[in-house]
């Protein structure tokens, strides 16, 4: 099987990555493509509720706990210790589709846009040390960039430059 298409979106904390992501599976979706996510959090998370039956399983030290419905199921798999999987490792447990958007994993060598707003916890431009980084979205005018530009709520124009960057053929 072949590798799936992957395109990032990077930024600093508050620098609009998860509207943005959001909205491009929106678009893309629309468009008629098949799209995943991966999210990296720099902190602890759970996506369990403090008594339901998947979270006392984990709680009794289950390894991996996997909920299934006639909607959806979700395989929660607790490290206990051992180091984070490695991008490749949790790239390779998605189910095949059009294109994987990454949100977070600022560091890997993926083609990605930066985000950038005014409102950003850190102002300081990614783009001049990543040379992974192959266009930006802000809020903002962008003095003297070298990559292509994008308004960061200008969607469209977005999805289309991901599109041929990642060389999606557009669904008939």
């Amino acid at each position: 099987m072949a590798a799936p298409r992957i395109f990032g979106i990077a930024g600093w904390k508050n620098s609009g990555k998860t509207g943005l992501a959001v909205r491009l599976v929106e678009e893309f979706t629309r468009r008629g493509y098949r799209i995943s996510t991966i999210k990296h959090a720099h902190h602890d998370f759970d996506i369990d509720k403090v008594g339901a039956d998947s979270y006392r399983h984990r709680q009794a030290g289950a390894h991996e706990v996997t909920i299934v419905s006639g909607t959806r199921y979700a395989i929660m798999h607790e490290l206990r210790g051992a180091p984070e999987p490695t991008f490749e490792e949790i790239l390779g447990r998605i189910a095949p589709c059009d294109l994987v958007l990454i949100e977070g994993y600022k560091r890997e060598p993926i083609p990605k846009i930066e985000a950038r707003r005014l409102e950003s916890t850190n102002r300081e431009p990614l783009a001049p040390t990543d040379p992974y980084i192959v266009a930006i979205a802000a809020d903002h005018a962008v003095e003297a960039a070298t990559l292509p530009v994008f308004d960061l709520d200008d969607t469209i124009a977005i999805a289309d430059f991901i599109a041929k960057a990642v060389g999606l053929q557009p669904q008939t």
